[in-house]
């Protein structure tokens, strides 16, 4: 007898308790089928990843309209058995108002969590002032718990991929966001133990995300002893899979080399996998 699939409030009330202790990894599937892999695998939640789904759009990061990304949570929430959290960029709105009526519909398709940046887009100003930003985050607060309360809210303060590395900076708007409602932080952008363990600490005992993109000295178990609760990878799954695709394209169009296809699954085993899913 199949079991039944987990509801909405089931995974919203397992993705909570993955926060409570321990460290986790958070995977970022770009469409249906990268996160029914990863779902196979056995990880115990999911993460959207903006620049991922954009870049399978044929377009730049941040560059899709709401519409788009609500109608992709659906869809993986709806393919998957595990939580799965909404990359949400910076809340499709300047004004808290947007903010909220955006997060109202992010939370009606199901999504476990969702996360709100600090970040305007806008050169001469990234950020967003701090009481903007702390404005945006209540406002997403406020939507979540309109719904019930139960998805958790991310906010991530943007200041060292936007030019401005400034740690003080950084904890001072977490633990802003922190006050406004927010249930996780995160602080793209570090990479040195010392960062991460400084950061942890002064927002504690609420739980930090730290992204991870590349290869680097930090293990999980290292990442673990600094006190991160959960890992996520961004955009990096996304860029892997490319940079296998463009090698083997490249090959093709220069050199008439079918090389490119060493160590690609067969047919029969992707079908076999989906098949499954």
């Amino acid at each position: 007898m199949t079991e039944p699939r987990p509801s909405i409030a089931d995974k919203r009330r397992i993705f909570r308790q993955l926060h409570e202790s321990g460290c986790f990894i958070i995977p970022n599937p770009w469409d249906v089928g990268s996160a029914c892999y990863l779902q196979s695998l056995g990880f115990k939640a999911l993460a959207t990843t903006s620049s991922g789904l954009a870049w399978s759009q044929g377009r730049q990061d941040n560059a899709l309209p709401r519409e788009r990304v609500l109608a992709h949570l659906e869809q993986l929430v709806a393919a998957t058995d595990v939580p799965v959290n909404a990359d949400f960029e910076s809340g499709f709105a300047a004004d808290a108002a947007g903010v909220g009526e955006s997060v109202r519909l992010a939370v009606e398709t199901g999504v476990a969590g969702l996360s709100i940046e600090d970040s305007t887009g806008k050169e001469d100003a990234p950020l967003f002032g701090l009481s903007d930003a702390v404005a945006r985050i209540r406002a997403a607060r406020r939507a979540i718990d309109s719904k019930g309360g139960d998805t958790l809210l991310v906010a991530r303060a943007e200041c060292f991929l936007v030019g401005r590395p400034d740690l003080d900076e950084t904890i001072a708007r977490l633990q802003a966001y922190a006050g406004a409602g927010a249930d996780c932080l995160y602080a793209p952008g570090l990479h040195t133990a010392e960062q991460i363990r400084t950061l942890v600490e002064s927002v504690a005992p609420k739980p930090v995300n730290l992204l991870v993109g590349s290869p680097g000295v930090l293990t999980l178990p290292k990442i673990a002893e600094l006190g991160v609760r959960r890992v996520s990878v961004g955009g990096a799954l996304a860029r892997t899979a490319w940079g296998g695709f463009m090698r083997a394209a490249r090959l093709l169009a220069g050199q008439g080399s079918f090389d490119g296809f060493e160590g690609a699954p067969s047919h029969g085993d992707l079908d076999a996998l989906f098949g499954a899913s």
